[in-house]
């Protein structure tokens, strides 16, 4: 039998002060974080859903835009709006760049 615990009673007495004081935390923890769950799973449900296709805008006078992405890439900047699918080919077609990344312009079919 391994018994790896203190030998005196003063030591065990310790020990079990210590695993209660971290039994407390740790439920005080759990508490916490059941208490924050629906709040978090209210705020997933209501996120307005992304959208299709995103224009990034450029700097100055009317903001003009730079570059179309599928809505969701990662490569877009903070400058944005969502656009439909309609207008994000006719930006296309007009010679917006298309992100390099996400690829718009062959998801919507527009060759060159």
């Amino acid at each position: 039998m391994f018994d790896d615990l203190p030998p005196d009673l003063a030591r065990l007495l310790t020990l079990r002060v210590w695993h209660a004081m971290w039994l407390q935390r740790i439920d005080t923890k759990i508490a916490a974080l059941q208490e924050k769950e629906p709040e978090q799973e209210q705020g997933r449900k209501n996120r307005p859903q992304e959208p299709d296709w995103i224009v990034e805008l450029g700097i100055g006078n009317g903001r003009p835009p730079i570059e179309v992405h599928v809505g969701g890439c990662y490569a877009a900047g903070k400058r944005r709006r969502p656009v439909p699918r309609d207008e994000a080919r006719r930006l296309l077609t007009s010679g917006v760049r298309a992100c390099t990344h996400c690829k718009p312009d062959a998801q919507l079919r527009i060759l060159d």
